[in-house]
């Protein structure tokens, strides 16, 4: 995340931690070598519109912690990151709740200009009632309508990045003076609920047209959207049991929107603690655990929920109450008893993520033995000491991985979409963006390229 504390809260006063420095551009570039050196697929920048206000119904400690608070523009660091690697891709999370479809879609067809097809957009809706009066608004909006919004928005920058322009519109002919073919750019109408839309896109064609779609949606309505448009899904699990479930959910929920299994790419987050030995790993987390911040977890936690939990005695179980903050998170209240002592035992690095600590080798036979046993295609790795931690696991774990053949030792060429699907730089003709591409060659200039209408 562009900020100080992103997930394992605390550990930016560890003196070795960098991440003071998130707002120098050369903290991010070197971040980016070293990730490519890695042969990691990709930087996934998390972001918020907004501040978690909801512990003790004020930012002291969100302030004092660093609890994403600076926080800056992730698109912005792209560009430099993008200069200086050419293989690693990058995932930008913007909430679509406060963009507007038009803006939003011209801002990410550039950077995957800029980026030879190597962005991806992580989906949100928001959760903050602080980012709402941020803007504007009284209070966040109900969650389930905040899909209906997000679905509208989604389908108009479809139309946007698919459906105005043909593939072979840009000519580039000096000769005869024509740089763009004017017969294949099309106007685009949309009249919906939400949004209101008329023109010709900006933004030519650019190598994935539209980015690689992440979402990590997890609640009815949630996992009703991410396998209906997402290629990438963030799920969040500790025993490989309920991993293994939401995996089959998934799937089968891709199946029932026309979708194939593996059109969807299902990544767990952990935070990992690695070093030379076992018996060193263990040394290196009791040093982590004296800087983490467990109740900056649980800060964190509390406006995920929507729920004070400062109010609640360490022991007493915390009830289920019903918001429109994070679904999936919140139902957990009803399904088990949990304590803040629990949840400060769960954020012990001041993160909820499954923490996995040892040796290389060892890290490296858990993750396997957690994909085989699961179904999942990957991981999102959390840091922890910053960036000592990227470091720790390319050096250690990596190469465990490559030696038993679960890891690539190079980089498969081409978009981030051919990267991690090996299947073309465009979204299949399954996906749902596929209604929306051109589809007459011949189409006169004078003929508007009206998809409002069409199903998406």
């Amino acid at each position: 995340m562009n900020s100080v504390g992103h997930i394992n809260h605390g550990l930016w006063a560890h003196p070795r931690d960098e991440s003071h420095r998130f707002n120098e551009l050369n903290y991010w570039i070197d971040l980016a070598k070293t990730l490519e050196r890695g042969l990691f697929d990709g930087l996934f920048i998390a972001d918020i519109t907004g501040t978690y206000d909801v512990y003790q119904n004020g930012i002291d400690l969100t302030l004092r912690e660093s609890i994403q608070l600076p926080s800056h523009d992730p698109a912005t660091l792209v560009s430099a990151m993008a200069s200086v690697t050419q293989n690693l891709g990058f995932g930008v999370t913007v909430n679509l709740s406060y963009e507007t479809p038009y803006q939003f879609a011209r801002r990410f067809g550039s950077l995957d200009h800029l980026t030879q097809g190597r962005i991806g957009w992580n989906i949100v809706t928001g959760y903050l009632d602080s980012a709402e009066r941020l803007i504007g608004q009284k209070g966040l909006k109900d969650h389930d309508l905040r899909y209906e919004q997000a679905e509208e928005f989604i389908e108009l920058c479809y139309k946007f990045w698919e459906g105005s322009w043909e593939n072979d519109a840009v000519l580039k002919d000096k000769q005869k003076r024509i740089f763009t073919d004017p017969s294949k750019v099309h106007s685009i109408q949309h009249h919906g609920r939400f949004y209101q839309s008329e023109g010709v896109f900006q933004v030519s064609p650019s190598p994935q047209r539209t980015p690689v779609l992440f979402q990590a949606g997890a609640s009815p309505r949630g996992l009703a959207f991410s396998t209906r448009h997402a290629e990438c899904v963030f799920i969040g699990g500790d025993q490989p049991e309920k991993i293994k479930q939401q995996v089959n959910k998934i799937r089968e929920l891709a199946i029932q929107q026309g979708r194939q299994p593996e059109d969807v790419k299902i990544f767990v987050g952990i935070t990992v603690v690695t070093a030379e030995t076992d018996l060193l790993a263990q040394q290196k987390l009791a040093e982590y655990i004296r800087y983490a911040s467990p109740e900056a977890g649980l800060a964190h936690y509390s406006s995920s929920v929507g729920i004070d939990l400062s109010k609640y005695a360490d022991d007493e179980a915390i009830p289920y109450q019903q918001t429109n903050s994070i679904a999936s998170v919140n139902h957990k209240f009803k399904e088990k008893k949990i304590t803040p002592n629990d949840l400060k035992a769960q954020h012990i690095l001041g993160g909820r993520y499954p923490l996995i600590v040892g040796s290389g080798e060892t890290v490296a036979e858990q993750l396997i033995q957690l994909m085989d046993e699961t179904g999942i295609d990957g991981f999102n790795l959390t840091r922890t000491v910053a960036p000592e931690s990227h470091h720790d696991f390319i050096d250690f774990v990596i190469p465990e991985l490559q030696q038993r053949g679960r890891f690539k030792t190079e980089y498969h060429q081409g978009s981030l979409r051919n990267k991690i699907f090996k299947n073309g730089d465009h979204l299949t003709a399954q996906h749902p963006a596929a209604h929306f591409r051109c589809q007459n060659p011949k189409q006169s200039k004078a003929q508007q390229f009206d998809l409002s209408k069409q199903s998406a």
